[in-house]
């Protein structure tokens, strides 16, 4: 009996209940967030490459909140009222910067709805250089202290306390959950350039989608901002 189970323990990395765990990851994953939104967003507005950029801004952002849950930041943010506090208005602010921007760039798709579409288009070149889509979803995911919380939380429970290589079940469950958020995210990015064919051709279906998606930001930035470590 011995042998069985420290068989399973190896053969699994130390993860204890690997079922569970995918069927959570993939429930998570699912859940509709900051980080999966601006990604939908992003494709939509531009395309297939600038959503991947997105997404690969996300990707690391949560390689490195996992890192940070695995190396014991969590319990810092945790056991400190004063940083987390610093640390969750900091990303409250930013996202709510980012739906003024979206807000705003949808107030100017109304006002030019009306123009030829060789007017607008010359607006639309410059936008993308400056998004800088990889940059902002990467601020997205590590300015959201929550997070944080919820990897060390989630993870702790599938870790086998005595498994001699605890970095290396950290590492196959956070490649677990990036499996699934890859999947997840690609059908978003695809999903997108279906929309964005439609926002070419009717901008007021546009600039409600860009007010909609701000909207949506200035919620998360809200829900942050009022959230507690509890």
């Amino acid at each position: 009996m011995t042998y069985r189970n420290k068989w399973h323990t190896c053969t699994m990395l130390g993860i204890t209940d690997l079922p569970t765990y995918v069927i959570g990851t993939v429930l998570i994953v699912l859940l509709p967030g900051p980080n999966s939104l601006y990604v939908l967003s992003t494709a939509a507005r531009r395309g297939v490459r600038r959503g991947y950029r997105a997404a690969g801004g996300v990707f690391l952002g949560d390689s490195l909140l996992m890192a940070a849950a695995a190396l014991g930041a969590a319990s810092l943010l945790k056991t400190n009222a004063f940083v987390f506090g610093i640390v969750k208005y900091a990303g409250a602010a930013y996202l709510a910067w980012l739906a003024f921007g979206m807000i705003r760039s949808a107030l100017t798709m109304w006002r030019e709805r009306r123009r030829p579409a060789g007017g607008g288009e010359a607006v639309a070149e410059e936008e993308p250089a400056e998004e800088r889509p990889f940059r902002r979803a990467l601020l997205i995911s590590l300015l959201n202290p929550k997070a944080i919380l919820f990897f060390i939380s989630f993870f702790v429970q599938f870790v086998d306390p005595g498994y001699p290589a605890p970095a290396l079940s950290f590492l196959a469950l956070g490649v677990i959950l990036q499996f699934f958020s890859v999947l997840y995210l690609t059908m978003l990015i695809f999903s997108g350039t279906r929309l964005a064919n439609a926002f070419k051709r009717r901008r007021r279906l546009s600039a409600t989608a860009t007010t909609a998606v701000g909207a949506g930001f200035l919620g998360f930035a809200a829900k942050l901002a009022t959230s507690s470590v509890g």
